[in-house]
């Protein structure tokens, strides 16, 4: 397990992960994550995105449920995550997927340093385009426009943590 907070080594060491136990994750841990999603920069600090927690079962299953229809699968695409982190910004504010792309990364930088396994799911745009994403939407209060940027799931990793992988050549460049 991973436990030197250096914010330099999480960046370095953080892998996504897509093994899980089906063990809940404490909720106090999941609001120090969630907490930290709301400290990403954001354009003019307008705070645009907005973080849905959802440890309950059901809607778990509801959302991978309707990810996995929009893939053209029938397998969980939070590869049995309890936890799934929603990422949503206000498509009023110019900068908003980059808004809620640092979120995105916060959370998964949080849940690392309190060893905890992520994963950044895409598909969170079409799923609450749809009917049925509205109304999870509506019934949680959430209202304008407001497009899905990501599913952050979180979970206690089954097996070994992933080494990082060689970094590729050329992807650095200088001008002194």
């Amino acid at each position: 397990m991973y436990t030197d907070h250096n914010a330099l080594d999480l960046m370095e060491t953080r892998r996504s992960i897509r093994n899980f136990k089906p063990d809940m994750v404490p909720k106090d841990v999941i609001e120090k994550i969630v907490r930290a999603g709301t400290y990403a920069a954001s354009g003019m600090n307008r705070q645009s995105p907005v973080i849905v927690a959802v440890t309950n079962r059901k809607v778990r299953d509801r959302l991978s449920r309707l990810n996995a229809e929009i893939m053209g699968t029938d397998s969980d695409p939070f590869y049995g995550a309890p936890v799934v982190l929603v990422v949503l910004a206000d498509k009023s504010c110019g900068t908003y997927v980059y808004d809620g792309s640092l979120v995105m990364g916060n959370l998964m930088l949080a849940a690392h340093a309190l060893g905890i396994g992520s994963c950044w799911i895409h598909r969170a745009k079409e799923e609450f385009e749809r009917p049925e994403g509205q109304e999870i939407l509506k019934s949680l209060g959430i209202e304008g426009e407001y497009e899905g940027i990501g599913h952050c799931i979180l979970g206690y990793v089954n097996g070994e943590y992933p080494d990082a992988p060689a970094r590729k050549d050329g992807r650095m460049y200088y001008m002194d």
